[in-house]
């Protein structure tokens, strides 16, 4: 038996029934049939459980932004407008798939599937319960870095393809936030592989004696920040600013294509919780509860938190989301990724006790550098000069600026 059916216990099960399928003494399915059937039915099965999910959790995000903004949401369709997701789906599969003159067809087309693809593929590293994954690349979190990166592709080929300005405008904007936030994102992962020693998801989750959020307060803020940029998700949702751009890169699709588009950013908050509570809530880790319900427990918390903040703050201005990047979030990840490179060299192999003092260290400098940049922000705002003086406005009768 390879490596890969002994690595996941899935897997592994499924390739020995088909494999040990005989009939009259005779196997009935030859060895590369076995393996293909097993990986078909784990690929199958878990695409289908992250699109139910996922469909399930449009539902709750918007009856929950609704009982934040005090009224009700969707409520038609079903108890507590349950089935409106089903009355969502049918709509678009009945609308018009409307495609404007001059645009780039193959590409047009494509670009929802290059969108959605590697949202689903990121689950496919991440270990959900114990012994539970569909593989453990010792590069796991290389490969996300990777594949969440081909997201963007999609909506620049939308907003390409589309032959509108606008769109062209949204697609422009993801580009520049992929650019600014994956520096800070990917110096953010170091801090974790150095204390793990191992890129493999499995790995960083058996490292963790205490979870990392506790050694890596400033790492988990950064990756926090820079993934939900990269999502475009409140407050960095330039990328599709319906006051400013109408919808962005998606401005010209309709029916299930602009579908595609909806489904893979209501799936992505999910990859990235998945993530967060792999590399700093030690995964599927916990007392009494089954390891998959421990899993399932943490990345709805992580996703409460994104849908708490996409109901509460305001969208920022995309020159603001720049500097958020490069002036925050930068210098941030460069401090975190030293103190914690020199930590290890310090103690090169820490036990708890110093592992906790390593943990109240970084908690000061994070709680130090949050406070140092709310203060500057707060001053920068103060001191900024109004533009007209209230005494130097005056009007005449009609009501005009003098």
């Amino acid at each position: 038996m390879g490596p890969i059916t002994e690595a996941n216990s899935y897997y592994s099960s499924l390739y020995k029934f088909f494999n040990d399928l005989e009939l009259a003494g005779v196997d009935i399915i030859p060895e590369w049939l076995a393996y293909f059937l097993a990986g078909f039915l784990v690929i199958f099965s878990i695409v289908n459980a992250v699109v139910i999910i996922t469909t399930v959790a449009t539902w709750a995000e918007r009856r929950l932004i609704g009982r934040f903004h005090n009224r009700l949401g969707p409520n038609r369709w079903g108890p507590f407008g349950l089935f409106t997701p089903i009355a969502d789906a049918v709509k678009l599969l009945g609308k018009e798939d409307t495609r404007p003159e001059g645009v780039d067809s193959w590409i047009f087309n494509m670009a929802p599937i290059v969108f959605i693809v590697p949202t689903i593929l990121v689950f496919a590293v991440i270990p959900i319960g114990e012994n539970t994954y569909i593989a453990n690349l010792n590069i796991g979190l290389l490969f996300i870095v990777a594949v969440t990166t081909v997201g963007t592709l999609g909506m620049f080929m939308g907003g390409w393809a589309s032959g509108n300005r606008f769109s062209l405008f949204g697609a422009m904007r993801a580009v520049a936030s992929l650019i600014s936030y994956e520096v800070p994102m990917v110096l953010s992962i170091v801090g974790v592989v150095l204390l793990s020693g191992s890129l493999s998801m499995v790995e960083v989750v058996e490292a963790q004696t205490i979870p990392f959020i506790f050694l890596q307060p400033l790492g988990f803020f950064i990756f926090f920040a820079a993934a939900s940029a990269e999502m475009n998700r409140s407050p960095f949702d330039v990328v599709e600013a319906e006051s400013e751009i109408i919808a962005g890169y998606h401005t010209e699709y309709s029916g299930m294509k602009w579908g595609t588009f909806q489904l893979a950013e209501f799936i992505a908050p999910f990859g990235v919780s998945a993530i967060l509570v792999t590399m700093f809530l030690k995964g599927w880790e916990g007392p009494v509860l089954p390891s998959h319900l421990w899993f399932f427990l943490k990345v709805c918390f992580f996703w409460f938190i994104m849908l708490w903040i996409r109901a509460t703050l305001p969208r920022l201005r995309i020159d603001q989301i720049m500097a958020f990047a490069w002036k925050i979030l930068f210098p941030l990840s460069v401090l975190n990724l030293f103190v914690t490179a020199l930590e290890l060299l310090i103690w090169k192999d820490p036990t708890v006790s110093e592992l906790w003092m390593m943990a109240g260290i970084n908690w000061t400098i994070a709680i130090v550098c949050l406070v140092v940049i709310s203060r500057a922000g707060r001053s920068r705002i103060s001191t900024r000069p109004m533009l007209f003086a209230r005494s130097e406005i005056s009007y005449n009768q009609s009501g005009e600026v003098n």
